[in-house]
């Protein structure tokens, strides 16, 4: 199962009471208090990690509480302070605080600006900060009272509600209609093994691959669900996942070049960029090259010369992914095309 969005209810610990007590110890008359402070409560603290890849584990624990501290104790001993809870997270969560429900909702709204947006492995931050622990009587003694009875109790830890967002960090995100070939085309220049079917939506979550590149060097290839006409608008299954390419630094448009499915491929992309500047703006002007794709079929020629006239001024590579034809240009096009830097695009949401 695939969850990039998920509402969660966040809960630190505790802090423990102090403890009254008194010293009582052989050939020691009054000794006086010596009531511990309580331990402080734990924090909850979330955790970006690259070998998690989405938010499915916190669909199944939509509750995360941290322990609470420990009460004081006699001869000025300190409560235990209560564990952290560390939540792991996939790279690229972005987490908005969010009004309170009875019920956590996937698809629960956003609101104001987010709190953390978790964009480096490793990166820490803390939700949730567990409450202070509360002082002992040992605090309270004075000239005039020495035998103070009085304690404080712990403070209790910050908790909300949240809503997760994964917005996948890939350097070079595909656009396609359904049915194009991008799968056997990933499959073709990285690792990854996305489902290839003969029918529409076979991918039904985004995918990254990893591209091996001269130098050393590394590419990230984002794979979401084919687009229709309507996208933004929520119409289809690819709208739901069109912000997993708000962070892609390069989009790769792959175009169907045969019309195996009765579409135009001048149109096809026409219709792509359409639908990626209504959902974005922002995202009709980042960098952009064209796949020809099924380069193996009839009339390709044809309409790929005509892609060509259409758009003379971007770079178009023909291919043919059931044949592996035209991937090694593809990968060098893509490695020339793709920053050295590693700075991660800002998306908008």
């Amino acid at each position: 199962m695939f969850v990039d969005r998920i509402k969660v209810f966040a809960q630190a610990g505790k802090g423990g009471r102090g403890s009254v007590s008194f010293r009582r110890e052989k050939f020691v008359p009054k000794g006086g208090p010596d009531g511990g402070d309580g331990g402080r409560g734990g924090d909850v603290i979330l955790r970006a990690d690259r070998h998690v890849d989405n938010l499915a584990n916190l669909f199944y624990e939509p509750i995360i509480k941290a322990k609470n501290g420990g009460h004081g104790m006699g001869k000025k001993m300190a409560g235990r302070a209560g564990a952290t809870k560390i939540v792991k997270v996939p790279v690229g969560t972005i987490v908005y605080a969010v009004e309170g429900a009875q019920r956590s909702t996937p698809n629960a709204e956003q609101s104001g600006i987010p709190i953390v947006d978790l964009i480096r492995d490793g990166e820490e931050f803390v939700l949730c900060r567990g409450g202070a622990g509360g002082k002992g009587n040992v605090h309270f003694k004075s000239s005039r009272n020495r035998a103070p009875r009085q304690y404080t109790e712990g403070e209790e830890g910050e908790q909300g509600y949240f809503l997760f967002e994964l917005l996948t960090i890939a350097d070079a995100g595909l656009v396609v209609y359904p049915n194009a070939g991008k799968s056997t085309l990933l499959r073709n220049i990285s690792a990854a093994r996305p489902k290839v079917a003969a029918y529409p939506f076979t991918t039904l979550h985004p995918i990254v691959g990893v591209m091996e590149m001269p130098g050393y060097r590394r590419a990230t290839i984002a794979d979401i669900p084919g687009l229709i006409e309507g996208a933004h608008r929520g119409v289809g299954l690819g709208h739901e996942f069109l912000r997993h390419i708000t962070r892609c630094r390069i989009l790769v448009f792959v175009i169907d070049v045969g019309g195996s499915e009765g579409r135009n491929p001048i149109e096809d992309l026409q219709n792509l960029r359409r639908e990626i500047d209504l959902y974005d703006p922002a995202l009709s002007s980042r960098p952009w090259l064209v796949v020809a794709n099924k380069m193996d079929l009839p009339d390709t020629e044809r309409n790929l010369r005509a892609l060509q006239e259409r758009f003379p001024r971007t770079k178009i590579v023909p291919t043919s992914a059931a044949k592996g034809e035209g991937i090694a240009e593809l990968k060098k096009t893509l490695a020339a095309t793709m920053p050295n830097d590693k700075d991660v695009v800002s998306g908008a949401i």
